[in-house]
């Protein structure tokens, strides 16, 4: 399954990421490629708000991952980026990826050993100049068909 649109504004990328929450369920991983700036954590921080989560969110490159534990269903954030030279990969970040949550990881091509690409929601985001995005999103897990119903009927481009 796959589905392409676009997004003018950051309000609107925030708005996707709550539409999205509905068609998440317990062990959900939904992974985000795109630039530096693309707009992975402004997607993420709609999920947070569609997960009821009142924290705010940020990119954990840092810390590597974040915890939301007071939400309609715990939220994993991860971002890969600092795993990027292949060090401090046996961090248990698995318990994570197939945990009781909703787990986003972001430059997911950093930990790909630990990740089912086909059972996941795959999102690449593309700057497309101003506050322009386009979203390319797919997965081969019979458990997203109705998310893609939904996305092409709301967001057909």
């Amino acid at each position: 399954m796959k589905c392409s649109f676009k997004t003018f504004s950051k309000e609107e990328t925030i708005e996707l990421g709550k539409n999205l929450v509905p068609y998440l369920f317990q062990g959900s991983v939904i992974t985000m490629t795109g630039d530096l700036g693309a707009g992975k954590t402004t997607l993420s921080s709609g999920i947070a708000q569609g997960l009821g989560i009142k924290e705010k969110v940020s990119s954990p490159t840092f810390n590597i991952m974040k915890c939301y534990f007071n939400a309609k269903l715990p939220m994993y954030h991860i971002d890969a980026y600092r795993l990027e030279e292949g060090t401090n990969k046996d961090l248990g970040l698995e318990e994570f990826i197939e945990g009781n949550g909703v787990c986003l990881i972001e430059w997911p091509n950093f930990i790909s050993d630990k990740i089912d690409f086909d059972s996941s929601l795959n999102i690449e985001i593309l700057h497309s100049g101003n506050d322009v995005r386009t979203f390319n999103i797919t997965s081969n897990n019979k458990m997203y068909e109705q998310l893609f119903a939904y996305l092409k009927e709301r967001y057909h481009d």
